[in-house]
């Protein structure tokens, strides 16, 4: 039967004299449409084949809530990567001054010394140092003690090394909140996409998984942008937490040592200080440490 309806569409457009293209060809239609009902399922595998699966591809035919979810994922990603980056430089630039500054304090005798060995550079933990001088500086217009000079000094390096710190923790929120956030915002797009492929199914009603497979896929794209988002965030969240706390002990570090100097200089203008020999057997000890 099916050879005998191709064989008269044959001839007819044979004796018409009409020329056809091979995508406007009768007979080629004609035997698709009978496949088509003679066997659905190679049609709907057709279909499938038909669908452009590639990331782009998938994207391109997402629904438009899919799409802002992608692209928002695709952003949040690049906000991580640019604040870690960002940071890290920060990071690393200030903990190579601190070191330098440390090793400059502790070989330093007095605060003078200290000063000499500053840098015209700006330095974060410089600002510890030049704290403790500018409140010097205010203390010496009035008359003061020792133990009254020594707190407010400390209270002072107290103040700028929490400024300090929380300058250095900017942007670890952001790095949290998306590590954070990022899966369940691709897991909206996700069950957005799965819901309009069952519309889909119920539209079209049939079950074949080729017909609604493609409309799957698209929607699983925004689960793994947003563990591409995700994941990465949480590492560096991560590294950032350890740097940082790093940090913080060589601020709290070169706070000890500027306070050591200024006891030294104190002591030094103590009318009631005597001399180490005095005080401990110095030449013994120093004998054991040679």
């Amino acid at each position: 039967m099916k050879f005998g309806v191709v064989l008269f569409v044959a001839l007819i457009g044979f004796f018409s004299g009409h020329s056809y293209s091979s995508e406007q060809d009768p007979v080629n239609e004609i035997v698709s449409q009978v496949t088509k009902l003679d066997n659905p399922q190679l049609a709907d595998s057709a279909a499938f084949v038909s669908h452009d699966l590639s990331p782009w591809g998938m994207y391109l035919a997402a629904d438009v809530i899919v799409k802002t979810v992608m692209i928002g994922l695709l952003l949040a990603s690049i906000v991580c990567w640019g604040i870690f980056i960002a940071k890290l430089i920060y990071l690393n630039k200030s903990k190579r001054e601190g070191r330098a500054l440390l090793v400059k304090l502790l070989n330093s005798h007095n605060l003078k010394m200290a000063e000499q060995g500053l840098t015209q550079e700006p330095s974060t933990a410089k600002l510890l140092i030049q704290a403790c001088l500018h409140e010097l500086i205010l203390s010496s217009n009035n008359a003061t003690t020792s133990d009254a000079l020594k707190e407010r000094v400390a209270a002072r390096l107290d103040r700028v090394k929490a400024e300090l710190s929380a300058d250095m923790n900017k942007g670890t929120g952001v790095l949290a909140t998306i590590g954070s956030v990022a899966p369940f915002v691709g897991l909206f797009g996700t069950v957005w996409g799965i819901m309009n492929s069952f519309i889909s199914i119920a539209k079209t009603q049939t079950t074949n998984l080729a017909v609604v497979a493609p409309g799957i896929a698209e929607a699983l794209l925004a689960t793994a942008l947003g563990l591409v988002a995700a994941i990465p965030a949480v590492v560096m969240y991560n590294y950032f937490s350890r740097s940082i706390t790093a940090y913080k002990s060589q601020l709290l570090d070169t706070v000890t040592v500027i306070m050591t100097i200024l006891s030294r200089d104190l002591s030094a203008k103590d009318s009631q200080a005597k001399p180490l020999e005095q005080l401990i057997d110095y030449q013994q000890i120093k004998a054991a440490g040679k």
